[in-house]
């Protein structure tokens, strides 16, 4: 009995005309969901490797909303809905959305001249301002950044486009630049020869470019080198790492010092020495400290 009563609901409902309009409007939307889902991964696999993982993320999202809008405006029309009154409605919303969004809409501009200009991609490592991290996502409205302590970063597109932006990761290799010194006294010829010697060793080292040892300076206390090595740039941290502890452990191989600052107090030609005196007796107490103790 139930279940005629229920089929002749049914029944009654699909024939009624608004009814029908919600079920097909329903239908749309649905549809039109799942095939936003579809079609920007196959338009992404269509296009290949024409694409790189930011063009692809972008191309799937602006896909899905097209068609599920299409789909949308579709179903509105099923339910009666006239779309030109819509779209005059939603034009209005629109400039007063875009005078009180002004970040937003500059924000999307920024992200479109990202788009074209690619200074960076999604996985490359990049440095802005003071925060250094991989770039996990570019989207509309700001880049999201994972810093090397997993701290999570976005960075509004409006800024990136303002800002200096170091690609870490744009080209294959890198130079690491070792800033060093050794004593006045150290063969410069010998030190040359020793840290070429830590280069060719190390595995990770290039041979093409080739290191370079460069002089930079005379300074206080210690005659001063740039030591410049090349390396994948997968293996710049590495590198970084082991070649200031591989020179270190060299110099000591070689009994090359690497000096601490000096100072020496000069008094003049025509002066005599300044006296040193080495007094073992501890200095006999003052008054006032034995007065302090007495009342302690």
């Amino acid at each position: 009995m139930d279940l005629e009563l229920l089929q002749s609901t049914a029944q009654s409902l699909l024939e009624h005309p608004r009814a029908v309009g919600v079920f097909w409007a329903i239908v749309k939307i649905g549809t039109g969901f799942v095939l936003g889902r579809l079609a920007g991964p196959g338009l992404v696999q269509l296009l290949g490797q024409q694409s790189d993982a930011h063009q692809s993320m972008l191309i799937q999202r602006l896909t899905f909303y097209v068609v599920l809008g299409l789909f949308t405006a579709s179903a509105l029309s099923e339910l009666g809905v006239d779309l030109s009154i819509l779209l005059g409605a939603a034009g209005i919303l629109t400039v007063a959305l875009g005078f009180a969004s002004q970040t937003s809409a500059s924000n999307i501009i920024s992200g479109l001249f990202l788009l074209g200009e690619k200074p960076f991609g999604v996985g490359d490592i990049v440095r802005v301002g003071t925060t250094t991290g991989e770039v996990i996502a570019i989207d509309l409205l700001s880049v999201k950044l994972r810093t090397f302590d997993n701290l999570f970063v976005r960075i509004p597109n409006e800024t990136m486009i303002k800002a200096e932006i170091t690609n870490l990761q744009r080209f294959p290799i890198r130079r690491f630049d070792l800033q060093m010194g050794v004593a006045y006294k150290e063969d410069l010829d010998r030190v040359r020869e020793v840290l070429q010697t830590v280069a060719d060793e190390h595995p990770l080292s290039l041979d093409e470019p080739a290191p370079m040892i460069l002089f930079t300076g005379f300074a206080d206390s210690s005659i001063n080198f740039q030591f410049s090595v090349w390396a994948l740039s997968d293996n710049f941290l590495e590198i970084r790492t082991q070649i200031p502890l591989a020179v270190k452990a060299a110099f000591d191989e070689h009994n090359i010092e690497i000096p601490f600052p000096h100072r020496t107090l000069y008094t003049g030609s025509e002066t005599t020495p300044m006296p040193v005196r080495i007094d073992s007796k501890p200095p006999p107490s003052r008054p006032s400290d034995a007065a302090s103790g007495t009342s302690a």
